[in-house]
């Protein structure tokens, strides 16, 4: 009996998202802005007050440390792209996925992404997972929708182990 490739990869999703929503219980919003270290990533807001992540087209050198803030947004809105390629919608510019703030609000999206990552993937057929995609790779890299969905169960484990990480030593470092 062989196990359709789609069914190995929406269990190390779940078992992915169940290790991700251990910390995104205990997170507190101080734990969000915490900077930790000099070099860092984090979301500020602008003069109108919207939140905005700094950024940099190439990586600067030192890499900066990410805040629990900049890895919630980044997730949101690798999440958000590969939702639009997924769902065959032109996929959103990076400065237009905003963050909504350190808190509930930003756990509640992340959730909300969650739910429309698995229902569509539940419902795609072989054909769609074999559909090419070119999102986070360049267009001529050959790969398809059923490599974008291991894509992401790796970068949301990554980021998950980030932010977690991060939460520990924030609350270490308030006492």
């Amino acid at each position: 009996m062989s196990v359709p490739a789609a069914v190995p990869t929406r269990w190390q999703f779940d078992l992915t998202w169940s290790l991700f929503e251990y910390h995104l219980d205990r997170l507190e919003p101080a734990d969000f802005l915490w900077e930790p270290a000099e070099c860092c990533w984090t979301m500020r807001r602008d003069a109108d007050g919207t939140w905005r992540p700094d950024w940099a087209d190439a990586e600067p050198d030192p890499v900066p440390a990410p805040t629990i803030a900049w890895l919630t947004w980044h997730i949101g809105w690798w999440w958000s792209v590969a939702v639009d390629h997924v769902r065959q919608r032109p996929p959103r510019r990076r400065a237009d996925v905003g963050w909504p703030g350190p808190g509930e609000e930003t756990i509640s999206w992340l959730r909300s992404l969650r739910t429309e990552w698995t229902v569509g993937l539940d419902h795609l057929t072989g054909v769609d997972r074999a559909r090419p995609v070119a999102f986070p790779w360049p267009a001529d890299a050959g790969l398809t929708v059923e490599h974008l969905a291991g894509w992401v169960n790796a970068e949301l484990m990554k980021n998950a182990a980030e932010i977690g990480q991060l939460r520990l030593l924030s609350v270490l470092h308030r006492g």
